[in-house]
């Protein structure tokens, strides 16, 4: 059955992912320490989600972003569109990533970090753009090593066609193989490394007028699509009579078959989710994911005793020098930096 679902900056998922937070925010220009160059009078600062002026500070109190905070039985999938992102956390890990960069982190057994987005653009504003996925973790792996990886813009697969018009739709996958390319491996305990559970992340962009066909999917998997920006985009599933419409500002589960999709005038934005159920009970409260209600008193229990090992940093959003640059330092002191073309 066919049945649209409103979206908006959190968006119902389907197991295994418990959901996703699309941000948009339009910065103004920043200061030297990399905060806003505007007034940040009548904002609720430590808890901004107004969009006031089109931003926010979420958490933040002089960069926005999110400062310091814990993770428990899940992993953050963050894909960045627009802007730049400086992650610090407990393990004495810290990175700076930009648009088309993805950062994929395991919080197993529990991990503290922030997500603080510095306004590098001291002349012009300072357009923000993300999507963070929860993805859950079963049971046997939810107290698993904390683990985080970083997928370069420069090595995440994009694939470009064009129809019989020379229209092009764009395909960018995150996590699933796509014609018959994968992109970088997801963290080793992750139920997207599980062959059997079928994960794909995958990000569609459809000029006006586009024709694709989206491949078909293996059964018993959940996918749902979500046409968050532009205009609409028709959807027929192989052999079905009946064509879908779906505008922008919606999701929808859609069937395992293939589908062909058509673009409308002013083309469409897309993500698409599907992965095989963990099907287990799912408990969460807050930051903390787990099974039962056990499972998350023990979490904050384990919080407040550990800290989840504490936090290395003098300050609770740590943000990098404008200059700085795409980099990350893993917990053993390896420094990553993008691969150049």
């Amino acid at each position: 059955m066919w049945t649209p679902f409103a979206i908006g900056d959190q968006w119902p998922t389907k197991d295994p992912f418990l959901f996703v937070a699309h941000h948009r925010d339009a910065y103004p220009a920043g200061s030297e320490e990399l905060t806003p160059v505007a007034s940040l009078a009548g904002r609720n600062i430590g808890n901004d989600f107004a969009g006031v002026d089109g931003w926010n500070m979420y958490h933040g109190s002089g960069v926005p972003g999110f400062p310091q905070h814990p993770h428990r039985g899940f992993e953050t999938v963050t894909h960045l569109r627009v802007g730049a992102i400086d992650h610090s956390d407990s393990l004495g890990a810290t990175a700076r990533f930009g648009p088309g960069d993805t950062q994929w982190m395991t919080a197993g057994a529990g991990i503290v970090h922030s997500e603080m987005f510095p306004l590098l653009n001291s002349s012009t504003g300072n357009p923000l753009e993300l999507f963070q996925i929860w993805l859950n973790l079963p049971a046997v792996n939810k107290m698993v090593e904390p683990y985080f990886t970083m997928m370069w813009s420069e090595s995440t697969p994009t694939h470009t066609e064009t129809d019989e018009n020379g229209v092009a739709t764009v395909v960018t996958t995150i996590a699933g193989s796509y014609s018959g390319v994968a992109p970088s491996a997801p963290p080793p305990d992750s139920w997207a490394a599980r062959d059997t559970a079928d994960v794909a992340i995958w990000h569609i962009e459809m000029a006006p007028g586009a024709r694709w066909t989206l491949p078909a999917a293996a059964q018993g998997v959940e996918r749902t699509l979500y046409a968050y920006a532009g205009s609409d985009v028709a959807v027929t599933a192989d052999g079905a009579d009946a064509t879908n419409e779906l505008s922008a500002g919606h999701g929808c589960e859609i069937s395992t078959s293939s589908q062909s999709l058509v673009a409308g005038d002013s083309g469409v934005s897309m993500m698409l989710l599907q992965g095989r159920p963990i099907a287990e009970p799912v408990a969460q409260y807050g930051p903390f994911v787990m099974n039962d209600r056990a499972g998350l008193e023990k979490a904050v229990l384990d919080y407040q005793s550990t800290q989840f090992g504490g936090w290395p940093w003098d300050r609770d959003d740590p943000v990098h020098p404008r200059l700085a640059g795409r980099f990350a330092v893993h917990p053993d002191g390896r420094r990553e930096e993008p691969a150049q073309a």
